[in-house]
């Protein structure tokens, strides 16, 4: 197998293993119910920033104001409700919903309220359930079962009234219909739409009405985790018309002082019920303007009442969710998209703005989703990509430190820290499987050595030897980098430098400035031991001569060594030759520093430096004569080299 797909095939294990990792914490968080509070808030999100809906011309809510109260005393009297039904009553409305519990007589005009319950086939007035027997409310005595519906309201751990109840099965097989439900009923017989008896409730997720269907609310659908402990209850999810209930309204006076047009009423579904602050007959809705929105509960009837004649009328579809194996997979998609981002990106600077528009995208798909009466999970999928994407940015900086730590083990002593971060940004080049990839490449290498060392160590003390040593040594190997070289060896007095590694290559100009780049070096090296010297013969110290040898052509360059000691070395015929022209012909007399350069370093350089051709000669370990040019330090750069055509 390849290295480099051995290399990527090791670190995408660990890439593919935060998917399923970061997935499964989530579905873990979701499933005990962690991130229901923050699915319902994003839910609410949505119902607050939702276009309102222009107001429902099908429905008139009558208020029982504080005004009416101080009027007629509460609980408002019967004789006074049943002034107000006949009144209704007399301008034919589709039906007539009583939301004021009536279940004892509340004189005077009883027997007066009873008349008109009977007389009035289209009032449906509303009852109780409760899990407690002694908490149930009964409805009207005078009211027959048929009308009568449930007005059960059904509140989330938050207090806000999102659900909305269509049927209680009871035990013993019998069906209870709700009170929005029941008023529905009523005007859709009157537009020829008969609702279907409702058959296995517990069972049935949906209902067919008219040209729509009634989609019921299961224990995990959209954000919620187990809200229903049981299957009797037939409910759906309200879908608000407006944070102020999207009805037209009038109060209990006004219809009693007839000051409500009969068109008002005629043919409507009319819903009484309190509005008057001092009864407080309100419940929270998902509207935030920073906490959520009180509503009439008279007008989450209405809303609801609404939402069903749009289903039947309309074809509009109630708020559906996806089954659980999809929502799952969906926040695998999104933990893999925050995944894969982060590992292409890498870049802080490049990952947080598109991290930033993937949460646009998502936050818009799921909201345009719910305008199309979807509720798509938005707060998963969210913590699965931002959490995968920090966990694999993590991952990429542990790997990426990894990697660095190597580069700067490799090359930390020999480069300049520019040089080390070029070797850095171009890793993907030059390493593989925690070493540097053996290359062939064209470079130039230069070799340094001090004539006579011998003799000065026999008459140096080690102390004082070895600290003017690394006195020269420091000098060298500053030069060296400061020419954009990297310092190979220090070999005792010996100095091995390379140009034009580990990154490759690819131009002969190139090639060309890091054969100057090494002759510049030289040059500077020779400046520089004059320097030292003066200082040298200052402090009675040995003073130094030198010799340099420069090759330029085909060099091997990778990692040698072992797991416990690794360095970054360069070999090939032109290391050799750059030792050799270092070490030719020893007894030439050149003064403080002789630069001896092959014929192809001298090709690069011609025409820059002040050169001349020394001669031809077998240079030790090659078959084939090599030709030797020599830089003259101490000649002015402007003239030209100098050839000798006779040892041509």
């Amino acid at each position: 197998m390849p290295v480099k797909l051995k290399k990527h095939l090791r670190e995408w294990a660990g890439v593919l293993l935060m998917v399923p990792m970061v997935t499964s914490v989530i579905a873990l968080a979701r499933i005990v119910g962690w991130l229901q509070p923050l699915e319902l808030a994003a839910y609410d999100q949505f119902v607050s920033i939702k276009p309102p809906q222009s107001t429902d011309p099908r429905i008139l809510i009558i208020e029982v104001s504080e005004e009416d109260i101080r009027t007629h005393g509460h609980p408002i009297p019967d004789g006074v409700l049943a002034r107000l039904i006949q009144k209704l009553n007399q301008s034919r409305p589709a039906a007539i919903g009583l939301d004021i519990v009536r279940d004892i007589p509340v004189p005077p005009g009883h027997a007066e309220l009873e008349k008109t319950f009977r007389a009035t086939p289209n009032l449906i007035g509303i009852a109780f359930r409760s899990d407690t027997p002694a908490d149930n409310i009964a409805p009207p005595p005078a009211l027959p079962p048929q009308q009568v519906g449930l007005s059960n309201m059904f509140h989330d751990a938050d207090g806000i009234t999102r659900r909305g109840l269509l049927y209680l099965s009871n035990p013993d097989g019998t069906v209870e219909t709700g009170f929005s439900m029941k008023l529905a009923a009523l005007y859709l017989q009157k537009q020829g739409i008969a609702l279907p008896q409702p058959e296995n409730l517990r069972t049935n997720s949906m209902l067919q009405i008219g040209n729509g269907r009634l989609v019921k609310l299961w224990s995990n659908d959209g954000g919620y985790v187990n809200v229903i402990t049981n299957d009797k209850h037939y409910l759906l999810l309200i879908n608000y018309r407006a944070a102020r209930g999207g009805f037209s309204t009038a109060t209990l006076t006004d219809v009693l002082e007839n000051r409500v047009p009969e068109n008002f009423i005629r043919n409507r579904v009319i819903l009484i019920g309190y509005s008057a602050p001092s009864v407080d007959d309100t419940f929270l809705t998902p509207y935030r303007t920073g906490t959520a929105v009180n509503m009439l509960g008279v007008a989450v009837h209405a809303t609801m009442v609404s939402q069903i004649l749009n289903t039947a009328q309309q074809g509009e579809t109630s708020i559906r969710s996806w089954p659980e194996p999809v929502k799952y997979l969906w926040i695998i998609v999104w933990g893999i998209i925050g995944t894969f981002l982060s590992w292409q990106l890498r870049s802080p600077r490049h990952l947080i703005p598109a991290l930033l528009v993937l949460q646009l995208g998502l936050f818009g798909s799921c909201y345009l989703a719910f305008l199309m009466h979807w509720w798509i999970p938005l707060i998963p999928p969210t913590l699965a990509l931002l959490t995968a994407s920090i966990l694999t940015t993590l991952y990429v900086a542990s790997l990426e430190h990894q990697e660095r730590q190597l580069v700067m083990t490799l090359f930390g002593r020999h480069v300049t820290p520019d040089v080390a971060e070029m070797i850095w940004q171009n890793r993907e080049q030059v390493m593989a499987e925690g070493r540097m990839r053996g290359k062939k490449m064209t470079a130039t290498v230069l070799f340094t050595d001090l004539k006579d060392f011998s003799s000065i160590t026999e008459r140096t003390s080690p102390e004082s030897l070895m600290d003017w040593l690394n006195e020269y040594m420091e000098a060298m190997v500053q030069l060296v980098l400061e020419h954009g070289g990297i310092v190979d060896k220090l070999i005792g007095d010996a100095v091995m430098a390379i140009f034009g590694v580990p990154i490759p290559r690819t131009t002969t100009a190139a090639v060309a400035a890091d054969a100057c780049h090494a002759v510049q070096c030289a040059i500077a090296m020779a400046r520089a031991l004059e320097q030292l010297n003066q200082r040298w013969q200052a402090r009675q110290q040995p003073l130094a001569y030198m010799r340099i040898g420069i090759a330029t052509g085909e060099v091997i360059t990778g990692s040698l060594g072992s797991q416990k000691r690794l360095d970054y070395t360069t070999i090939g015929d032109s290391v050799n030759v750059a030792a050799r022209l270092e070490s030719y012909n020893k007894s030439m007399d050149t003064g403080l520093c002789r630069i001896l350069i092959d014929e192809v370093t001298f090709h690069y350089i011609q025409g820059k430096f002040s050169t001349q051709y020394v001669g031809t000669a077998q240079l030790k370990g090659r078959q084939q004569n090599s030709k030797i040019y020599q830089v003259l330090v101490d000649q002015p750069a402007s003239l030209s080299y100098q050839t000798r055509t006779d040892d041509r």
